[in-house]
């Protein structure tokens, strides 16, 4: 084992969209574990939206990245060596280690993950974080049901793909929007979405009377902006919308007054809930073994976009703000057991 690893730190905060030099490349000295730590070889890295947010030095649900600091996030590796540790050599475990080729840690914020099962790298996508968002949208913050309408933004990334899905086998009937003739298509094929469109030029509102006539149940926002307004006008009485990101606004530097269509929520009585996945620990349990299942046997089908080398980190964090991602954006940074 080389006596170096590697690791990404925050260099600067971006103002507008982050580039290359907001990123530092840092060779390190390989860590042993202290007592009651192991160490793990990563093989995948997390690339996630919420992470522009953190990048911002404001306050917030989550403290916001450090300068000069690695940036943290979510990682699946293998245990390559343990100090009476909480997991043996050769466990493969999910963790929060950041942007790194090899983490320590003691047990936070970790759990085994079985190869055996599916790819490890559903741990940060569909069986992950991703998927439990997701999940916890679609079931707690704006339960679905039978025969209700959803509509989903961003439907074609890991969490709007997954949601959907959720949504459709549970009965209802899907809409999502999504940024490429290409994504549009894997959602109503693929996915079995009953309809989908590219929010690119156009005009939301028309695209909502026509692909939702009797109008929106259940709105799962990822995005914000024009979407959520749009979406606001087309709501029925009782609506739930699950506010989930607002990737629309992540690099403005001021925001804009809205939503617009806001009045729209007092006469039709709709539930507006925003929420955070770190509150839904308590449904990994049934989310592994429904979502688990529906993965396992077809139902429920993802993507996964992988970038190599854990020096693509930027490229796959700008790629993933500009819609370059099908899926679960990822980088992959050292071996796969499959």
């Amino acid at each position: 084992m080389s006596a170096t690893t590697r690791e990404i730190r925050l260099a600067a905060r971006p103002h507008g969209e982050p580039t290359a030099a907001d990123f530092e490349l840092a060779e390190t000295a390989l860590p042993e574990p202290g007592p009651g730590e192991v160490l793990i070889r990563n093989s995948y890295l997390s690339v996630d939206p919420y992470m522009r947010g953190r990048m911002r030095d404001v306050k917030s649900y989550i403290p916001p990245f450090e300068i000069g600091k690695v940036m943290e996030g979510g990682a699946v590796g293998e245990v390559v060596a343990s100090n009476d540790g909480p997991f043996a050599v050769g466990d493969w475990v999910q963790h929060m280690g950041g942007w790194r080729e090899h983490a320590l840690n003691d047990g936070t914020l970790a759990y085994r993950v079985d190869p055996a099962l599916a790819p490890v790298s559903t741990a940060l996508g569909v069986l992950g974080m991703p998927g439990l968002t997701a999940y916890a949208g679609v079931t707690e913050i704006a339960p679905v049901k039978e025969g209700e309408t959803v509509y989903v933004s961003a439907a074609a990334g890991a969490v709007g793909s997954a949601a959907g899905q959720i949504a459709r086998l549970r009965g209802c009937r899907v809409v999502g929007s999504a940024g490429s003739a290409e994504k549009v298509d894997w959602l109503t094929g693929e996915l079995g979405f009953d309809a989908a469109f590219d929010y690119h030029g156009a005009d939301l509102p028309a695209t909502l009377r026509e692909l939702c006539p009797d109008g929106i149940d259940v709105y799962f926002d990822n995005v914000g902006g024009d979407q959520l307004d749009a979406a606001l006008a087309r709501m029925n009485v009782h609506g739930r919308i699950a506010l989930c990101g607002r990737i629309a606004s992540y690099n403005d530097e001021t925001l804009e007054p809205g939503p617009r269509n806001f009045a729209a929520a007092l006469p039709r009585r709709l539930t507006m809930r925003g929420f955070i996945v770190f509150d839904h620990g308590h449904l990994m349990k049934p989310f592994l073994a429904e979502v688990g299942a529906w993965v396992r046997s077809g139902e429920l089908r993802y993507r996964e976009t992988i970038l190599d080398g854990i020096d693509r980190m930027p490229d796959a964090f700008v790629g993933l703000l500009s819609g370059e991602n099908v899926g679960k954006m990822l980088v992959r940074v050292g071996p796969d057991p499959s």
